[in-house]
């Protein structure tokens, strides 16, 4: 082995040529002949000097932050020849004493060099904004360097804060349209700052003098209504104008009032009710003085254009009733009514600060296709979640239907049949995913307010001949808007698709919580989420999602531990599909997101609901083993043992339970649920392995790679169990035959036993039944089944199957988390270079930075690999990932370039 130094660094010369040295006395496996020529240099990325991407509570300039303790996070610079021992967070209501080393309000200094910390200092206020800055000091200056000044601003943060009544109309909950509500007011002073916070059973948008409040969508989340309310609070100061004001509130039934009927009874729901809203005003005058304006029956009301809203199948709009400048000053309201004030319909409201749903992106047609001249088919080049826009100028009174859905039909025709059948409309006035648009003779515009769809097809249909083109109807996606932090390119075009479909059906079915299909249910199923986690946690900054989730999880948890399958929910999924193989998403998350993020919060916050679960599943287990559960849901043929599946995912629940009691310092805890785990792996082992044949259960696929996976194998058979995987898998000629459970299991399971070829060649198949099947047969998004020939019950776009996002990054690419050193402030490399794969690029933003991986294959026999380390943290490198230890390089902070020289390469030899 060769080893050359191009670093100026000496030490880090002498260090890293210790380490190749160690490396070249390890015996080289029969199956790898790595490293014959290896160059290595190192030098620092030239980055931001300051702190950067600074945040509270996980979001970026934050407004309604509604706790005493926000944590504030923030990424520090990678220093090339010096290092950080101490910072400094300084914090105040006045951003011009941050300009110095002034703090009117809260100070804290660190040793070391963390990147969150939560705020401990006096109570805050209530509708503040704080400003706050982070600084660092080096081994070498004392002078502190500081980042620009970054803010967060508070919302009610007490009860005694709310003075806002709730209020409603006159009407019941089988009243169609939805109401408008106005409140005039008039501002005699100058204002500094106005905050607006509204909470609402049901869905709202909010204007003020006719000008629309922020650019969420959908607001509030979805929550069990009765139990707790978000509140959604906007900076609307600039809106705002000496002498008449108007704020303007538009109200829909979202999951509140549900008068759509489907199978899972959300029309049944305890809290339905007529929608209702409670809305506050908080202004702060240049003089400093304050003042409330609250929702009380001085608001006044009236049904607006929309005459019918469904969050389940869609909107109707009458362009005839529009009321011009309803929202603005000026207007004549002679014919509206007072409000009435009603009881609170919850038991809280809680802040919504996360990242809300928003328009992401526009989509033009491909194709307009005529069919007659009064029905048009638009083709969009992308399934997507969100709506459509409408602009079309017709004869008043003409009436459209504009149906949206993922097939067409041998006629070229919108083909539904794949996602309502669970629907059960009483009449034929609600049909499924259709807006029904009554046109004004003017210029009509139409985007529903209270509805997404899933689709790819619209068929639009008029009462009327009519003109349309690609123009008048445009797609627009739209879902919560979590940054992406990953990005996954390679000189494969197929896995590029795999990864791109992949991450569209996860934002897809991602609205406030996670779903699985944006169409036929919108239900947040616990299964499809979990498995989905490590996909979505490898590309979107999706934390604050999660930790919104979780706290439904609390809601809708019976005092006896046990979890429906959907969640939230009205009644239903509580004595069906809700085994521990779905709900194992209230122990599985929280602890992703301490591995993903390093942060304890949410863990701990959930740690009484998951001991509280795993209680339950205790009480109804036999001999440690359950059969609770659906089983591997969807496969191709096999059919596995579900007490196997399930008593797998009980086993997982115990070892998070175990570990998080570690972590938190409950030792007795920590013993006994160590103790069950193990009892429970026995029980496993004992009732399904076969120590002779290396095969569990009947042998399928997911009955060896569950095992392997989750850690049930024991450590002298784990080469046999994974030999006899990987011989099914060459025997079904690196096919799938996998369902839900299997599909989590089954890539990394071979990767991280020895076989990564095996994986990759299943990962990268195109033929029936694979994930590049669907893309060879046009698919932008991932489907619900291996077969696209099922046109019943089978949704085009499910995140169900969407595990090989994360072996994207973590098998093929080898980012792998310490579980050690959570948050990847310890990162492991295990790449796998594929024969046939000349390039890969990865760039993961992790808490501590941009970790950016390349490599090119140069010749046949020759990888160049570059990779920048964050600051803060540390890597170490194995070529390979197999079942006996390897040779590493450890990697400090900064930027490295590796060359690997193959002579030879035997891959799963056995």
């Amino acid at each position: 082995m060769k080893y050359q130094q191009n670093s100026k660094r000496e030490e880090k010369s002498k260090f890293i040529t210790n380490q190749l040295t160690n490396m070249a006395h390890i015996p080289i496996r029969s199956y790898l002949y790595l490293l014959l020529g290896t160059t290595l240099f190192s030098c620092a990325l030239q980055e931001l000097k300051t702190p950067f991407e600074l945040k509270c509570e996980n979001i970026p300039v934050p407004v309604g932050v509604d706790t005493q303790t926000p944590r504030l996070s923030w990424k520090l610079p990678l220093l090339e020849e010096d290092s950080i021992n101490r910072v400094e967070i300084w914090l105040s209501t006045d951003s011009t004493q941050l300009s110095g080393r002034q703090s009117g309000y809260w100070n804290k200094s660190i040793i070391g060099a963390p990147i969150r910390v939560s705020y401990d200092g006096q109570p805050l206020d209530s509708y503040t904004t704080y400003y706050w800055k982070i600084g660092y000091q080096t081994s070498s200056k004392q002078k502190t360097t500081f980042s620009p000044i970054s803010s967060f601003t508070t919302g009610c943060l007490s009860p005694d804060n709310w003075k806002g009544k709730w209020i409603t109309d006159k009407h019941d909950i089988t009243y169609r349209p939805a109401p408008y509500y106005r409140k005039s007011f008039q501002l005699d002073k100058t204002i500094e700052q106005a905050l607006l916070t509204i909470a609402s059973a049901g869905l709202h948008e909010l204007s003020v003098n006719g000008q629309r409040a922020g650019n969420h969508f959908l607001d509030p989340m979805y929550t069990h209504f009765d139990k707790r309310i978000l509140s959604v609070t906007h900076d609307v100061t600039s809106l705002l104008s000496l002498g008449e004001n108007v704020i303007g509130v538009q109200l829909g039934n979202g999951w509140y009032n549900h008068q759509s009927t489907a199978v899972w009874f959300f029309d049944k729901a305890s809290w339905r009710n007529r929608p209702k809203f409670t809305a506050q005003l908080h202004l702060r005058y240049t003089d400093g003085t304050t003042e409330y304006l609250g929702t009380d029956s001085t608001w006044q009301t009236t049904d607006s254009p929309v005459i019918f809203n469904s969050i389940y199948t869609a909107e109707h709009y009458d362009a005839q009733k529009e009321l011009a400048g309803w929202d603005s000053p000026g207007f004549n309201a002679t014919g509206w009514y007072h409000a009435q004030e009603t009881e609170s319909p919850t038991e809280t409201i809680k802040s919504q600060v996360m990242h809300p749903i928003r328009e992401t992106a526009r989509y033009t047609a491909t194709q307009c296709k005529k069919i007659n001249d009064s029905c048009y088919v638009y083709h969009f080049p992308q399934n997507i979640a969100g709506v459509t826009e409408l602009k079309v100028k017709g004869k008043k009174g003409t009436k459209l239907h504009l149906k949206h859905g993922e097939l067409l039909d041998k006629n070229g025709m919108v083909n539904m049949a794949n996602i309502d059948y669970h629907y059960r409309p009483t009449d034929d006035s609600d049909p499924f995913q259709t807006d029904i648009v009554i046109l004004s003779g003017k210029q009509d515009r139409f985007m529903p307010k209270f509805n997404y769809k899933g689709f790819q097809f619209v068929e639009v249909s008029s009462s009327t001949p009519i003109q349309l083109s690609d123009e008048n109807l445009i797609a627009v996606e739209m879902h919560s808007d979590v940054p992406a932090i990953g990005y996954w390119s390679s000189s494969s075009d197929l896995l590029n698709k795999i990864w791109k479909a992949t991450n569209s059906s996860y934002l897809a079915n991602l609205f406030g919580y996670p779903t699985d299909c944006p169409q036929r249910e919108k239900n947040g199923w616990t299964g499809d989420a979990h498995i989905a986690i490590e996909t979505g946690l490898y590309n979107f900054d999706g934390i604050s999602i999660y930790e919104k989730w979780m706290n439904d999880f609390c809601d809708e948890q019976k005092d006896n531990g046990i979890l429906p399958c959907i969640i939230p929910t009205s009644v239903w999924g509580y004595d069906w599909a809700n085994g521990v193989d779905w709900t194992s998403a209230v122990a599985i998350i929280p602890w992703e997101i301490y591995r993903f993020y390093g942060d304890t919060t949410l863990l701990r916050r959930m740690y009484g609901s998951i001991k509280k679960y795993v209680s339950y599943i205790e009480s109804i287990s036999t001999n440690h083993l359950t059969d609770w559960g659906l089983g591997d849901w969807v496969p191709v043929r096999s059919k596995s043992n579900i007490t196997l599946t399930s008593s797998i995912y009980y086993y997982t629940d115990v070892c998070i339970l175990a570990k998080a009691a570690r972590l938190f310092g409950y030792a007795e805890d920590a013993s006994y649920y160590n103790t069950l785990a193990q009892k429970i792996k026995e029980a496993i082992n004992t009732s399904f392995l076969n120590k002779e044949t290396g095969i569990y259960a009947g042998g399928t696929q997911t009955e060896l790679a569950m095992p392997l996976y989750w850690g049930i194998v024991p450590e002298e058979d784990k080469k046999k169990v994974a030999a006899r995987l990987h011989e099914l898998v060459e025997k079904d000629d690196y096919h799938l035959d996998v369902g839900l459970l299997g599909s989590k299991a089954l890539l990394s399971a071979l990767s991280d036993n020895g076989y990564a070829e095996t994986a990759y060649k299943v990962a990268s198949q195109d033929t029936y039944p694979s994930w590049g099947y669907w893309i060879k047969q046009g698919a932008t998004t991932l489907h619900e089944n291996w077969r696209t020939d099922v046109v019943i019950d089978n949704s085009y776009n499910h995140i169900m199957f969407g595990e090989i996002g994360a072996w994207l990054y973590k098998g093929l690419g080898g980012i792998q988390i310490d579980e050690k050193h959570p948050g990847f402030k310890h990162i492991l490399l295990k790449p796998f270079f594929p024969a046939d794969m000349n390039e890969l690029t990865i760039r993961y933003n992790t808490p501590y930075g941009w970790l950016n991986i390349n490599w090119v294959r140069q010749t046949n026999d020759c990888i160049r690999y570059t990779i920048d380390i964050p600051a803060g943290t540390s890597a170490t490198f194995v070529p390979f990932t197999m079942p006996e230890p390897q040779k590493s390089i450890t990697l400090q902070a900064g930027k490295h370039s590796l060359e690997l020289d193959f002579i030879h390469q035997l891959i799963n030899q056995r």
